[in-house]
């Protein structure tokens, strides 16, 4: 089903591979409005940062994918849109619940458990971005996950309630839009200390682990780029790494 709302067009799918995939096919084949949306009930091949899966149960959860045309956005500056989407869905949910935290780069805890993800695709037209397609995954009213997903959590299990998922879009999109305006009137600055201060893990020392073993670090900083900068305990060293070069040591 599709619907138009001051040209944006929203289109609802019971089915979907991806609504990535079907958000960048209707890019290519007509003329697609910022802002315009796709919503599936269920996604057969959904799927994360860097290759990775991601599960939701029909019908229980947010699988949506939004368009944006960011003008003078650089190829190389382009993690100023994750850092919009993550704060977006962090201060959707938020009106239900404490304990928020934005995971680096762009997945969403509750305490210790994930509640979201995301995945965002730009195409690159010379040095800046033609076009995004931010592909957000909430887990909103699912109770039962597969054994195999290590620690996710719904926004049904933390509330006790089942959600409607149409609030959640309309909250989402106000959200978002908010600070994209905020970020297209008054540039990166506010985004970025606001998605410093609701970092995971950040102002203090934890476990971090890359390709040389593990070591105790503190969050220092995340560049334009999205590199997460790190600062060791041991020997006081400053490290840069990129997606997947890292990981967080539970």
């Amino acid at each position: 089903m599709e619907l138009l709302n001051n040209a944006r067009k929203i289109v609802y799918l019971e089915e979907v591979e991806s609504t990535n995939l079907y958000l960048r096919q209707l890019v290519r084949e007509e003329q697609t409005e910022e802002g315009s949306v796709v919503i599936a009930d269920y996604q057969t091949g959904g799927r994360g940062q860097m290759g990775n899966s991601w599960h939701a149960a029909r019908g229980e959860n947010l699988l949506l994918s939004l368009l944006l045309y960011p003008k003078g956005v650089k190829a190389n500056e382009q993690f100023i849109i994750s850092r919009i989407a993550s704060l977006a869905v962090k201060n959707m949910l938020d009106q239900f619940t404490d304990d928020i935290r934005i995971k680096w780069p762009n997945d969403i805890y509750w305490k210790d458990k994930k509640i979201a993800g995301m995945l965002i695709e730009s195409d690159i037209q010379g040095k800046e971005i033609l076009h995004s397609i931010i592909g957000i995954g909430v887990n909103l009213n699912q109770q039962l996950f597969p054994p195999a997903l290590p620690n996710p959590v719904s926004l049904r299990q933390i509330t006790g309630i089942a959600h409607d998922r149409d609030q959640i879009v309309e909250s989402f999109m106000r959200e978002f839009f908010l600070l994209y305006r905020e970020f297209q009137h008054e540039g990166t600055g506010n985004i970025e200390d606001e998605y410093m201060r609701d970092l995971y893990r950040v102002s203090d020392y934890y476990w971090f682990e890359d390709s040389s073993g593990r070591f105790m670090a503190m969050i220092e900083d995340v560049l334009p780029s999205g590199h997460l900068v790190l600062r060791t305990l041991e020997s006081d060293e400053e490290r840069r790494y990129a997606f997947k070069e890292v990981a967080f040591v539970d």
